[in-house]
């Protein structure tokens, strides 16, 4: 019976499509509800569309590029919040009465962390302590068929994953930088499970005309626990007051992570010609290879009240792989590896700040644009942003208070088709997003 259940690991989703005959439920893959790539965190960084990577002159250059770190001047604490509300309107091309729009919303703690710069044998080094969100599975989707047979759907998916970071970053020569950051990824220390609760009611007619019920209910959580390593540098490649022109780079290295599968399966055929009821527990432990990522990006210092950046990423999504006593699966396609056509994504970010600077205070203006692909079956889903931010920076004495908002768009247009190719499947996404920072600079 378990081997009629197919366990496909994380950020799949599974809509049953009535074949109850089966007396087991199906799973389908799906795409991260957020956005699937590994980016760093911050309301400054999202405000410029996330293009970091050669910026990154606060605590969180431990998410986009620990080697920038060493621009730490002094000892710091940050704290980031995020919502969200994500909107999409999916479309059924073979039932069109299932058509609709299906929303959620959610805060969350988005980033939290300690940074101190000291100085060592003569070398400048920063290390820190990092939390970072990295994704959210956040989706609801309830529909009906009316054909065959009437048939609701129920589909909620809640969790994420996050990582504790450690970081550490030398300053090679006066001009050239170095860092690692060590994420954990354990749900004993911060959230890395998601669960999956599922429920179909199907109405029929037995033999004799009279109207019964086919109903099933399964739930599933996975829980997630790995390590992997962020490396960066960070070259001054030229400083010609006010001008400067900096090159950063980050590798975000492949791991093995260890799943954690629990969950129940619950079908009652409540035709009383031929009444069944099955209960199928399930307990399982397998693994995730989570992929290979890199960037580059540039960042020119126009001013001093000017910066402008520009970052390149890409992702090895053919080599996300889900690993079970069944086999090696591709949670993006649902099918075997052999059998996947999974493309590397990349994303392409694009962004400016301008600051008003007043002898007490800082006030910044921030604008960013992004390309930010989905990885899909046979390409990639084109999804867009634009961002904008801003904030204020406050001396008090020696100290300096930073508060930092930033507001994000993505949007796609006729999207994971994919995901469900045999029913005419696509949705258009909206989501907005505000972030807010805090930093106390010591």
């Amino acid at each position: 019976m378990l081997n009629k259940i197919k366990v496909f690991a994380m950020f799949l989703v599974f809509i049953v499509y009535g074949n109850f005959q089966s007396y087991a439920a199906t799973l389908e893959r799906m795409e991260i509800p957020s956005s699937p790539n590994p980016v760093g965190s911050g309301a400054r960084a999202l405000g410029m569309g996330g293009a970091f990577i050669a910026i990154a002159d606060d605590a969180t250059a431990a998410s986009w590029n620990p080697g920038a770190l060493i621009r730490l001047q002094v000892p710091e604490i940050s704290f980031v919040g995020a919502f969200f509300n994500r909107s999409e309107d999916n479309a059924f091309g073979n039932h069109s009465e299932a058509n609709g729009t299906q929303s959620v919303s959610l805060s969350s703690l988005n980033y939290l962390s300690a940074a101190y710069p000291f100085n060592f044998l003569n070398r400048n080094m920063v290390v820190s302590l990092n939390y970072q969100h990295l994704y959210d599975f956040t989706r609801e989707w309830n529909f009906s068929f009316n054909k065959p047979d009437n048939t609701d759907f129920m589909y909620r998916l809640d969790g994420g994953l996050s990582a504790i970071g450690i970081a550490y970053s030398i300053q090679i020569t006066p001009r050239f930088s170095a860092g690692i950051t060590a994420n954990i990824w354990d749900d004993r220390l911060s959230n890395n499970y998601w669960e999956e609760k599922r429920f179909q009611r199907k109405n029929s007619l037995d033999s004799a005309g009279n109207p019964f019920s086919l109903e099933s209910t399964s739930y599933d959580k996975y829980s997630l626990k790995g390590m992997n390593f962020n490396f960066g540098i960070l070259w001054e490649v030229f400083r010609d007051e006010p001008r400067k022109l900096f090159i950063g780079a980050v590798l975000k290295t492949p791991f093995k992570a260890d799943l954690t599968h629990e969950g129940t399966f619950y079908f009652e055929n409540q035709n009383p010609l031929k009444p069944n009821v099955y209960l199928i527990d399930i307990n399982e432990d397998a693994t995730l290879k989570m992929p290979l990522s890199y960037g580059i990006g540039i960042a020119y210092k126009f001013s001093d009240t000017f910066i402008a950046s520009f970052d390149i990423y890409r992702t090895h999504w053919n080599n996300f792989v889900f690993s079970n006593q069944g086999g090696e699966i591709s949670p993006i396609t649902g099918k075997t590896s052999d059998q996947s056509d999974i493309s590397a994504t990349y994303q392409a970010r694009l962004g400016a700040e301008y600051f008003i600077i007043k002898p007490q205070y800082e006030i910044p203006l921030r604008f960013g644009i992004f390309y930010d692909p989905a990885p899909a079956e046979g390409g990639t889903d084109t999804i867009l942003g634009v961002s904008l931010g801003s904030g204020i920076s406050y001396k008090i004495g020696e100290r300096r208070i930073v508060f930092d908002l930033a507001y994000q768009y993505r949007w796609g247009s006729n999207i994971g088709d994919s995901i469900l190719r045999n029913w005419g499947f696509s949705q258009d996404l909206n989501e907005h997003s505000l972030y807010s920072s805090v930093i106390f600079r010591f």
